[in-house]
């Protein structure tokens, strides 16, 4: 066999390995582009539209635990005045 024949085999054999894995790349690009793609843009947007509204609600959070924090101090005052009429 003479080195062009040699290399015509391997070509052949290396092509008749490969046509099966481009066939599976095919369809691994599919069930990217038809599966998985569609489900995380779905997960990023849940995930977006959540932390917009936590961030939104941060000042309000903690408006509300001030609001608390004098809420305990004026309910102990008045607890202590209540004990001393009674």
């Amino acid at each position: 066999m003479t080195d062009n024949e040699l290399l015509l085999a391997i070509s052949n054999i290396v092509q008749s390995q490969v046509e099966p894995l481009k066939s599976d790349i095919g369809d691994i690009k599919l069930t990217l582009e038809n599966d998985v793609l569609p489900r995380l843009q779905t997960i990023e947007s849940c995930y977006t539209s959540t932390y917009k509204r936590y961030q939104s609600s941060i000042a309000q959070i903690d408006a509300m635990q001030s609001d608390i924090e004098i809420m305990k101090k004026v309910i102990a005052e008045h607890s202590e005045k209540l004990n001393r009429i009674a």
